[in-house]
């Protein structure tokens, strides 16, 4: 099974700019569809993107979409997610995870492994 160990997260003012980063191992990159999910303290887990295997078709929610990007280097077994025009309801942990058995996944219940998530805040 795929491990996943994101990175990237810290302290950001409002409008700025943070790229995080998933790095997998353990297994075939290439075989897994990628997500960005993110949970917020008292809320549940939410859906924030994904890519699929070749990199190609990147997936966004509403609330994301024009702001954030998921791209990956399959090179590098490397999943990215740039995040712009960042707010303060952005303040989560973000995790990653790893999708065998579909396309695309956009709920929790597609994606077969997961990272230990790193934290971002946003200050306004």
């Amino acid at each position: 099974q795929v491990q996943l160990v994101e990175s990237g997260g810290g302290l950001v003012q409002a409008g700025g700019s943070l790229k995080l980063s998933c790095a997998a191992s353990g297994d075939t990159f290439t075989r897994y569809a990628m997500g960005w999910f993110r949970q917020a303290p008292g809320k549940v887990r939410e859906y924030v993107g994904a890519i699929d295997r070749t990199g190609t078709h990147p997936d966004y929610p509403d609330s994301v979409r024009g702001r954030f990007t998921i791209s990956r280097d399959n090179a590098q077994n490397t999943v990215y997610l740039q995040m712009n025009t960042l707010k303060p309801e952005d303040t989560a942990v973000y995790y990653c995870a790893a999708a065998g058995s579909v396309y695309l996944g956009f709920r929790e219940s597609h994606y077969d492994a997961w990272g230990q998530g790193t934290q971002v805040t946003v200050s306004s």
